[in-house]
């Protein structure tokens, strides 16, 4: 009687289910991959970067509206978001108008302008620095500000002012880079905002990366190259006024505005290098639901599932042993 023969050997386990359909839970309950619960952990770090690009879009919106509404008729805060500042003040003057002239609190009273002049994207304003802005000039789409007609047209009969020639050189440039400027920005807070509102569906397939990072782009170069122009024209038109010192005008840039166009700018920036990661990076809902790139490690349950039977915790495979029994008589006898 032979010792020691073995019983049929037993059916080796079947491997894990790779169909990408279910997956195991950390107590080893099977968890469908439609799961919320499965789909919200495997996009975690997807989630959080389109909640973040959407801050940065609604903080590029607000700082774009107070460029927007900056230098118009409603308080003192629009009233101090301009563009540049003219101080006429102290202005020399070129010839006087022959009836005597009665002499105020500045010379620019006394030719009958203002004090000073300050120049938004939808009109300008005017006022004397001692009561603040008395007038500003209706909103008007396309505005651009032309500082030869404001003067002439203020100033009393017979009195005239020298203005440099390089304000006259570059009118022709400041009217067709306002307009510009002006439709660049109204096209930038309209996309910007129909963009914070669209990012979300981005979170369900990497193919929504690709389109939404083209109209990413077109947003960011409308706000890039509105305030590359609203700044060139700021430093431009205080220089060719600061370059006559015997007309003794004063151009001051509108700091608030030069802040609040840039921060924009940055914002906008940031949202769109988010969105181009975002076609390459972060798992999506697809990815999960189909086993693409991130989402591959659910189908394996890598993350959700312990270790299989047999595998110690370097992944080697443990020798299997059958039970051997010893009623059953040896085969081959």
């Amino acid at each position: 009687m032979a010792f020691g023969s073995r019983s049929k050997k037993q059916p080796a386990a079947s491997p894990p289910s790779t169909t990408g359909t279910d997956t195991a839970t950390e107590d080893g309950r099977p968890a469908k991959l439609e799961d919320p619960a499965v789909l919200k952990s495997f996009t975690k770090s997807r989630r959080i970067s389109i909640i973040f690009s959407c801050i940065c879009y609604f903080l590029s919106v607000v700082f774009l509206i107070l460029v927007e509404v900056g230098n118009t008729p409603g308080g003192a805060v629009r009233g101090d978001i301009y563009f540049v500042k003219l101080d006429l003040s102290d202005i020399i003057v070129q010839a006087l108008p022959s009836a005597q002239l009665t002499l105020t609190n500045s010379i620019a009273r006394t030719l009958g302008l203002h004090d000073f002049y300050q120049v938004g994207l939808w009109n300008f304003c005017e006022g004397y620095k001692d009561s603040g802005i008395t007038y500003c000039s209706t909103p008007t789409k396309s505005f651009w500000f032309n500082p030869v007609d404001v003067l002439l047209n203020e100033l009393l009969a017979g009195a005239s002012v020298a203005l440099p020639n390089e304000v006259n050189d570059i009118l022709t440039i400041l009217r067709l880079a306002s307009h510009i400027m002006f439709g660049f920005f109204l096209a930038a807070v309209l996309l910007n905002f129909v963009l914070m509102l669209a990012a979300p569906v981005v979170i369900y397939s990497r193919w929504w990366s690709l389109p939404f990072s083209i109209f990413s782009f077109i947003a960011t170069l409308l706000v890039l190259v509105a305030s590359a122009l609203g700044t060139a024209m700021s430093f431009v038109f205080k220089y060719a006024m600061n370059s006559q010192p015997e007309l003794n005008i004063q151009a001051d840039i509108g700091l608030k505005m030069l802040v609040f166009m840039w921060i924009a700018t940055g914002c906008t920036i940031i949202s769109f290098i988010i969105h181009v990661g975002l076609c390459c990076c972060c798992t999506s809902r697809r990815d999960v639901k189909t086993g693409r790139k991130g989402g591959k490690h659910v189908e394996l349950g890598e993350k959700y599932a312990g270790k299989s039977k047999g595998e110690k915790e370097g992944g080697r495979n443990l020798p299997a042993f059958n039970r051997v029994n010893r009623d059953e008589p040896a085969s081959g006898q």
